[in-house]
């Protein structure tokens, strides 16, 4: 018998690359295909961008309320393959615009949704090793699709992109619906007790959970993290082209190495995060950010520059398995952990859409080495609200809601990644959550 966290591996293995749509490909196919400026691009990239950020909270309710995340991240794969398949015969802005927008909201809603099915799946004690493992096929997906592309290219031109994606789509569809459903329990996923159909507490109001302060200094945090980060790549190719270096195949070669080096960073991520706590790795991924900066104000070198983007796959890495273990750690039993992570993603997208604009306008009034200097003030702040953040979860402890979240500590109920026992709410179960502190029990 398939053992339910090999679909769980399959399933990040194939959105890793297809949750941004086209992404970095939609502007060479536009511009080869519909003749597109630059300017159209940014403009629906932008508004889309925008709309999609809007969008994240509230699909992170969806899967909140609706407790069926297989299905779900089957329907947002298709919205995914779907909408970059419209995107094929489409020239109008209205039309890209609204194929994007399909796509791009099909990728919003798959984050949440692999991670409910994750906490379903495995249970909270075992969620940040599982989340490690994760973002590991996460990357490994991202690294082969860009690699697929990159020799497919120049044998079927540009439109290899739609064939690596709608392939992907497909076998992501596929592992989703083919996931054993009593592999998934909604009680686990939300933190009630698995033996106790009758435990029906009421969910915290939302307001409530997103005004905890520790997730907003999180969220600021993460808003600051991106606004640096967000537009350090592109400044750093267009700094080598500057300088007359071939920007646009260091830049692939960047991004190889990072995606490369982010696999190993996500396991050891997911297996630290108990050991050390959470806090730290937070701590080690700020901290990280603003010496990337100063490496790549200061080398010039293409060669050396590597080193920069070895500290961007560092930093990246581990953000990736941070960020939804302490939500989860901090929303545990409320109910609202997906409507949370949905909403700190968007003010960290906020932080990340305006990095391009921000890098771009220091970069023409300050030149390249001030501009990377000045990108590097945001991560150093963000480095500050890291360390006035409290640890959510130290070794042997327990998280907001009064349950064990650590490894080191005894399970209170099955044991994390056994399949639900009989009698249990499964998949179709509509879950409510305890109030935000509440105990475990009823």
């Amino acid at each position: 018998m398939t053992n339910p966290t090999t679909h769980l591996a399959l399933i990040n293995l194939f959105v890793g690359d297809i949750q941004g749509g086209l992404g970095p490909f939609l502007g060479t196919w536009l511009a080869q295909a519909a003749q597109w400026g630059p300017s159209e691009v940014g403009l629906v990239t932008t508004i889309v961008g925008f709309a999609t950020l809007a969008l994240s909270g509230p699909l992170g309710a969806l899967v909140d309320r609706l407790g069926r995340p297989r299905m779900l991240i089957a329907v947002a794969c298709a919205a995914i393959l779907v909408g970059t398949l419209l995107l094929l015969p489409a020239r109008s802005f209205m039309t890209v615009l609204a194929a994007q927008f399909v796509a791009a909201a099909g990728g919003t809603l798959v984050v949440p949704a692999v991670t409910a099915l994750t906490l379903g799946m495995v249970g909270k004690q075992a969620f940040p090793k599982q989340q490690g493992r994760n973002q590991a096929w996460n990357h490994v997906g991202i690294l082969g699709a860009a690699l697929a592309i990159s020799f497919g290219t120049p044998f079927m031109g540009p439109s290899i992109a739609f064939w690596v994606l709608g392939g992907l789509s497909a076998c992501a569809i596929a592992a989703a619906l083919t996931t054993p459903r009593h592999a998934y329990n909604g009680r686990r996923a939300v933190g009630w007790k698995e033996d106790d159909a009758d435990d029906r507490p009421e969910r915290s109001g939302i307001l409530k959970v997103l005004s905890d302060r520790r997730l907003l200094i999180l969220s600021a945090a993460l808003a600051l993290f991106n606004l640096a980060n967000g537009s350090m790549l592109s400044l750093l190719g267009q700094k080598l082209v500057a300088s007359g270096q071939d920007g646009t195949g260091w830049t692939a070669r960047y991004v190889i190495v990072a995606q490369a080096v982010m696999i190993p960073v996500a396991l050891f991520a997911g297996s630290l995060a108990d050991r050390r706590g959470r806090r730290q790795l937070l701590l080690v991924a700020c901290a990280v950010l603003p010496v990337r900066a100063l490496l790549s104000a200061f080398l010039s070198d293409p060669y050396w520059l590597v080193l920069a983007e070895v500290l961007d796959g560092v930093a990246s890495g581990v953000i990736g398995v941070a960020v939804p273990v302490v939500v989860a750690d901090l929303t545990w039993g409320s109910g609202r952990t997906q409507t949370a992570l949905g909403t700190v993603a968007a003010v960290q997208g906020v932080g990340g859409a305006l990095s391009g604009w921000v890098g771009g306008l220091l970069a023409l009034h300050l030149g390249w080495t001030w501009a990377f200097l000045a990108l590097a003030a945001p991560a150093g702040l963000a480095l500050v609200l890291a360390l006035w953040l409290e640890e959510t979860c130290a070794p042997g402890g327990r998280d907001g809601a009064g349950s064990a979240c650590s490894q080191d500590a005894p399970p209170e109920s099955a044991p994390p990644g056994d399949t639900a026992p009989q009698g249990a709410v499964l998949e179709e179960t509509e879950p409510r959550g305890r109030a935000v502190g509440a105990p475990a029990g009823p």
